[in-house]
């Protein structure tokens, strides 16, 4: 662990500003956040493409908005454009197979008990712990 970029507060705060966002779609629209079941209904269904395209336009907005604050984002790609393309396809895939991404589990599953949610979550974290020590990243 790299305690030098440790930052609790930003932590923090970032983890309170999801999880009040969820909390604000499941209240206002009766719906989980996941984020590979919103882009897929964006690209797939017409039902409630205002609503997913706002949310994904959102994810795009907060990044820009911080940005323009004068904070500093690195972003370093240190892999082929080819690999990050097949990477992001492979993603995608699963998130279809296992019926939702990591948001969805992570944060949405997890707070309403799903046991589907809780064993996808634990997967989600051995195979990072696994590939990490495989690959040493």
């Amino acid at each position: 662990m790299n305690i030098i970029n440790f930052t609790p507060l930003s932590a923090l705060t970032g983890g309170l500003l999801i999880g009040f966002a969820v909390f604000l779609l499941f209240a206002f629209n009766g719906r989980m956040a996941g984020v590979s079941s919103i882009a897929a209904n964006f690209i797939l269904k017409r039902e409630q493409r205002v609503d997913n395209s706002l949310f994904l336009f959102g994810l795009i907005l907060g990044p820009t908005i911080y940005s323009l604050s004068g904070s500093k984002i690195e972003s370093i790609i240190t892999n082929s454009i080819p690999i990050l393309i097949i990477g992001g396809l492979a993603v995608g895939i699963g998130t279809r197979i296992g019926n939702g991404c990591t948001s969805g589990h992570g944060i949405c599953g997890i707070s309403r008990f799903s046991l589907r949610s809780i064993v996808a979550t634990i997967s989600f974290i051995l195979t990072g712990i696994i590939t990490v020590l495989i690959f040493g990243i």
